[in-house]
């Protein structure tokens, strides 16, 4: 099975030694993406909305690059900094995956940078 590296200009680059995201067979698997603008590399940190939606905006694009979309997404991973703020994220979520939901999970951790939130998905690439 081959592997391939996907990375996009569009989405902030990486932080670390580590690829925005790996094809491997038919199947995408993104790193957490936090809420960096991928333009300028700053950190939206002020309001877990505007936070989540550049976030998702971010996987958007890695998506996008990789041929496939949200509603090819099977497996999310949200992390919060505050588990307080999960509804405020999950209103924002809710707009990206409409129907035929992923298998989600959410755990409370310290981020990357201070980050309030950090997302990764596994999606089909066909």
């Amino acid at each position: 099975m081959k592997k391939v590296i996907i990375n996009t200009e569009k989405a902030p680059a990486a932080i670390g030694p580590y690829s925005q995201a790996v094809i491997a067979g038919n199947l995408l698997f993104t790193s957490g993406q936090i809420p960096l603008d991928p333009a300028t590399g700053e950190l939206i940190s002020n309001d877990i909305k505007l936070a989540t939606e550049r976030v998702l905006e971010n996987i958007k694009a890695i998506l996008e690059k990789a041929g496939t979309s949200f509603d090819k997404v099977v497996k999310t991973t949200v992390f919060v900094s505050d588990m307080n703020n999960f509804a405020q994220v999950n209103e924002v979520y809710s707009r990206y995956f409409t129907e035929n939901q992923p298998a989600r999970s959410c755990v409370e951790a310290k981020l990357p940078k201070g980050a309030l939130v950090e997302i990764e998905v596994s999606a089909i690439v066909d």
